[in-house]
């Protein structure tokens, strides 16, 4: 399924059905990752009276509650209401969700206090001829083992402050990253990164995805993607980015 899709007086053309998951699904087992100390993403029959919930307990059908928590769970997509006391959605944030996406992989630094973080001067190496309107950005090293990787209490990489006003320079609408969090793990609520990123009128149309993963087969370069969100009213959202090829 090809198309010619045209942005900001552009064309490309892409596979629709060659479209390249790099989201991190929500596992109701012991393989899912976490994050933030958060509540195990979980299922269970409803039961009411003599009614189960689950075929497999005898019920007529599998009808379940789902317990889950966005930031802590899985892929997910958020939005300055994240941040903020007044109630915003995400899905007020994307008026398309096809944009042009930029995939890169770099190493982040370590740093005096201990920890990692992605520092301006390494994203400058690779965002020199920066245009579009999504950043997907790789760490690493990269394994698979990010899927299901169990990051609470261990300080994982985050963006600098300076990196984060830097990628508001190149304009980056959409930032989709493989780490829990912009911000550091414990960072005494200042969460410096986000509110840089959603400064002035950036808090109205631009989105953070974190927890995504990149496979390896998956090279750095120029894609479209496609940020999938369900109709859920929230400040973040579980959600399912979609890089697709860009065909010469």
């Amino acid at each position: 399924m090809k198309a010619d899709i045209h942005i900001n007086n552009k064309s490309y053309r892409i596979d629709f059905s060659k479209g390249l998951d790099i989201s991190i699904p929500y596992t109701a087992n012991e393989n899912q990752v976490n994050c933030f100390y958060a509540p195990y993403f979980r299922q269970e029959p409803v039961t009411m009276g003599n009614f189960i919930g689950s075929v497999e307990l005898g019920g007529p059908v599998n009808f379940t509650n789902v317990f889950l928590n966005v930031h802590g769970n899985g892929t997910h997509t958020e939005c300055v209401g994240h941040i903020r006391k007044e109630f915003q959605k995400v899905n007020n944030i994307f008026t398309k969700n096809l944009f042009t996406c930029t995939v890169i992989s770099i190493y982040p630094t370590k740093i005096e206090e201990g920890g990692l973080r992605i520092e301006k001067e390494t994203l400058e190496q690779f965002l020199q001829d920066f245009k579009s309107e999504a950043l997907c950005i790789r760490t690493l090293p990269n394994d698979a083992l990010k899927k299901n990787r169990k990051y609470s209490g261990t300080n994982p990489a985050y963006i600098s402050s300076e990196g984060m006003q830097y990628l508001t320079e190149l304009n980056v609408q959409h930032l989709l990253v493989d780490i829990p969090s912009v911000d550091r793990e414990q960072d005494g609520g200042l969460l410096a990164a986000h509110n840089i990123f959603w400064q002035n009128t950036r808090e109205k149309n631009c989105s953070i995805t974190e927890l995504i993963f990149i496979p390896e087969e998956i090279k750095d370069g120029e894609y479209l993607i496609q940020i999938q969100i369900p109709s859920i009213e929230l400040d973040a959202v579980p959600s399912k980015p979609v890089l697709y090829a860009i065909e010469q």
